[in-house]
């Protein structure tokens, strides 16, 4: 039976000064001779670049990252061209990542840096704080790894390093289970050489302290594990308690004349916020309306087959409808949507979502 430990808030945690400075000894060393030092945001590292990677970091997996933080970095080569783009540029890089706030929050930061900063990325972790989708831990990992400050990160990675490290109850996003990984971080965290032991850590959680089957024997503080020492390394952090996912259905109607679709751009905010996508219906009586409102006229309709899309938090059931149509014979195209005609013989070239993509390239003439 798993051992029961005391409720992490009731105490603050405390290391003892010399099993701090063993511990960040071995996971230096370790970065030195195994870290992760070729990726190419640790080429000519700067904290925009620096900055770059982690966001598209969050979520996403290394590989994945890499061909796309490559594009960005060639269309948006400092802070100023960033923050000058086109947020449907911006998005268009983006699109496939998932989880397009961060493509926003950047450009939204990007732009009070360039207006608050005169271009260059703030040295203060409150101010950095303060940007539009950096949180703490991202914070102290830009100041970190670029500028070599000693601030402690608590990313998913180093979360699962320390709670099985220390046998810390709780599971990623339990207020008291991050209260004492926090405080754990900062007393482990050197003055010195942070940048490596930071990226040491995180390289550490991704590859050897991984979610399943992860390869103690090549850890360098598995002699001071306590979940090595155990075998409880499936225990932590706990399994956060599941829901169930709940499904959403939508109708998505694709306004289509010659080889030409009908987009619409989302809000800011939300769902796909910033985006350009199909028009969504709850029924399919109200495609009548819809058309009046576009100033269209109906040809004919197709049904293409139902495909889910999911979210973190619920899947959406999408039944697609092609409609032919042309616009109506007394009126022009209402300017005032935020809509445009986008020709499926061109390459994508602007925010889209995954839905809206994968339609796009179904619907792309041979």
């Amino acid at each position: 039976m798993k051992k029961q430990h005391q409720d992490p808030v009731k105490n603050n945690f405390t290391i003892s000064k010399y099993s701090t400075q063993q511990f960040s000894n071995k996971i230096i060393d370790w970065y030195h001779q195994q870290g992760r030092k070729d990726l190419p945001w640790q080429q000519n590292k700067t904290p925009y670049r620096v900055w770059i990677s982690e966001i598209m970091l969050q979520q996403t997996q290394v590989a994945t990252v890499i061909p796309y933080y490559q594009r960005f970095m060639a269309s948006f080569k400092n802070i100023v061209a960033l923050a000058n783009a086109h947020e449907d540029e911006v998005l268009h890089h983006w699109t496939g990542l998932g989880y397009y706030a961060r493509a926003r929050n950047l450009h939204k930061a990007a732009k009070i840096i360039r207006d608050n900063y005169q271009g260059k990325f703030p040295n203060n972790i409150e101010e950095v704080i303060s940007l539009p989708g950096i949180g703490r831990s991202t914070a102290g990992a830009i100041l970190s790894l670029a500028l070599n400050q000693p601030q402690p990160i608590l990313d998913g990675n180093v979360k699962r390093v320390l709670a099985r490290c220390y046998l810390v109850e709780g599971y990623n996003g339990l207020s008291a289970f991050d209260k004492t990984l926090w405080q754990i971080s900062e007393q482990l965290t050197p003055k010195q050489e942070t940048a490596a032991y930071n990226q040491a850590m995180m390289d550490l959680g991704a590859t050897i302290c991984t979610r399943s089957k992860p390869n103690c024997q090549a850890c360098p503080i598995q002699t001071s594990c306590l979940a090595n020492a155990g075998n409880l390394q499936n225990d932590y952090p706990n399994k956060k308690p599941k829901k169930k996912i709940p499904e959403k259905n939508t109708i998505m109607v694709i306004p289509r004349m010659d080889n030409q679709v009908l987009l619409e751009k989302r809000p800011p905010s939300g769902i796909w916020g910033g985006l350009w996508c199909f028009y969504e219906i709850e029924n399919e009586q109200k495609i009548t309306s819809l058309f009046h409102k576009l100033q269209l006229t109906i040809i004919k309709s197709q049904h293409l087959p139902v495909f889910r899309h999911t979210f973190s938090h619920f899947h959406l059931n999408i039944q697609p409808i092609i409609i032919d149509c042309c616009l109506a014979k007394t009126q022009e195209i209402n300017e005032k949507l935020p809509q445009q005609w986008y020709d499926l013989r061109q390459p994508m070239s602007i925010g889209l979502a995954a839905s809206t993509k994968k339609l796009l390239t179904l619907l792309k003439p041979n």
